[in-house]
């Protein structure tokens, strides 16, 4: 599980601009395993930051006790500020739809995590994501910095953008200042959208390596 209670996170502008489409039913191309990925993210009231972070570090244990938490953040920069995201995995959607029916029914989560967050959020939202084809998910090294970089791609998935995408991330991969941790195509929500996940040693060393990749003509080319 990854988490970080302070650290850098950042939105990008859309490399290819779209009207943004969202979708309740699946639109694009499933992982062959039915593994899937949820993005819940919560736009907090300014003033309950410090409480929302501590009541989920002191009960989060009654939430993953029912399924996998990959990592939890807040936004230090970019976007919106008071701002929490997680990524929780699923095998399959009945695998999500038991979860769900189990947290209805557990009390003490309910009670001690649940109840007490609700009047601390301003805005919920969530997205259903799939590893793209050509990416697994990473482990990081050690503790560190973390950027959640989204693109809006035109539509028509990875089988239109796919190759071309790869070769720039593999391009910033091959000069290893910053690790790959997943890329994460959605398919309900927020449609056309890309997530790429980076860990970083520090902001600065993550400064530094994109100055030096700007500066790579192979970075350039990909890009």
């Amino acid at each position: 599980m990854l988490c970080l209670r302070s650290g850098l996170t950042r939105a990008l502008a859309a490399r290819m601009p779209t009207p943004q489409v969202c979708a309740s039913f699946a639109t694009g191309p499933r992982q062959y395993d039915g593994t899937f990925y949820e993005f819940r993210t919560y736009c907090l009231k300014s003033s309950k930051m410090n409480e929302f972070l501590e009541n989920f570090n002191k009960n989060v244990h009654l939430r993953t006790a029912h399924s996998e938490l990959v990592g939890c953040w807040s936004v230090e920069f970019g976007g919106r500020m008071n701002k929490v995201f997680h990524i929780w995995k699923y095998d399959n959607f009945a695998h999500r739809t038991k979860v769900r029916k189990a947290l209805a029914k557990d009390k003490e989560w309910q009670e001690q995590f649940l109840i007490q967050n609700l009047a601390l959020i301003d805005k919920q939202e969530n997205e259903i994501a799939y590893l793209v084809p050509w990416c697994k998910l990473e482990k990081p090294p050690k503790e560190g910095v973390y950027e959640l970089v989204i693109f809006q791609m035109k539509p028509g998935g990875p089988a239109l953008w796919g190759d071309a995408f790869r070769r720039a991330i593999n391009a910033h991969v091959n000069l290893g200042y910053s690790k790959l941790i997943g890329v994460f195509h959605t398919e309900y929500g927020a449609l056309n959208r890309v997530h790429v996940l980076w860990w970083n040693e520090s902001a600065d060393s993550r400064a530094a390596g994109r100055h030096q990749s700007h500066e790579d003509p192979r970075v350039v080319a990909a890009d």
